[in-house]
């Protein structure tokens, strides 16, 4: 099947009663035209979109933050664990709910539109570079948000915050890298899943956190959410330093950028086509 056949080939297998499951190529064209709509968007509002998710995503931090500091003193670790995993989820929820503009879901929205020919990649690197940018932005807030206000409403204690960078930071690159990898994929899945969810809230709500509390729990490596962590321990004066947080940065922004593009975009896109091809 050409591009411009992927484009404009009627939804034939739409559901008619909101009941029949979508195809494949039914979620593909839905996230061809939301990654459409996103490409064509102006830069303010992107900036302030990414911005918004910076921000949002920064919750989970917070949270993780609060139940951490109140599970410290005795309570066994896998009830830690898993309490903390399932705040990881928190601002992921904001974020889908909210639909503001998270660098991971684009590493494969925004390249639905660059496989099927409607875009060059120079406007898939711009979207990238302003969402990428204003959501670091928006993390590096919600750190200090964190960092400070936390420990003054006695809700955060700092060695809690030390704790969340430090599993982050205690593997080596190429670990870091592989597991960056692991969660870029999860976050392109994660749209796509959304695209074929029902479209009630609840829907979104159970979807985004089966994928984002499992991400919590295998510690994988976000290199937004891992942004507000582990700056949130820079700020706090522990020994984690902004040389370990330039490490981490770079090698999760990788690994997720590999992950979304290879494991979900051009995948579901070829398979996507071709069980249509395969239809006609």
């Amino acid at each position: 099947m050409s591009p411009d056949t992927a484009r404009s080939r009627p939804n034939a297998s739409a559901p008619e009663n909101g009941t029949q499951a979508k195809t494949s190529y039914d979620i593909l064209q839905e996230e061809i035209a939301h990654g459409l709509g996103e490409l064509n968007r102006p830069t303010p509002g992107l900036l302030l979109s990414g911005l918004s998710a910076g921000l949002d995503v920064g919750f989970s931090l917070f949270f993780m933050g609060v139940v951490l500091t109140l599970m410290l003193p005795a309570a066994p670790e896998p009830l830690t664990t898993f309490l903390v995993a399932n705040m990881y989820s928190v601002g992921f929820i904001f974020v889908v709910l909210g639909r503001s503009e998270l660098f991971t879901e684009h590493t494969a929205l925004a390249v639905f539109p660059l496989l099927n020919g409607n875009v060059a990649p120079r406007q898939v690197g711009r979207l990238w570079l302003l969402v990428y940018v204003s959501n670091l932005v928006g993390a590096t807030l919600a750190a200090l948000m964190a960092a400070a206000l936390g420990p003054r409403l006695g809700a955060i204690e700092p060695e809690a915050l030390q704790r969340i960078a430090g599993h982050l930071l205690e593997v080596d690159s190429g670990t870091m890298f592989l597991s960056a990898v692991v969660a870029g994929w999860l976050m392109g899945l994660l749209s796509w899943l959304v695209s074929a969810a029902a479209q009630d809230t609840m829907g979104r709500i159970i979807v985004v956190w089966l994928i984002t509390a499992g991400m919590g729990l295998a510690g994988l490596h976000h290199c937004i959410v891992g942004s507000a962590e582990v700056l949130a321990a820079v700020f706090t004066g522990g020994d984690v330093t902004f040389a370990h947080y330039g490490r981490f940065l770079l090698w999760a922004t990788l690994g997720n950028t590999v992950g979304g593009v290879t494991m979900v975009a051009v995948l579901k896109y070829g398979h996507a086509v071709r069980s249509s091809d395969a239809a006609d």
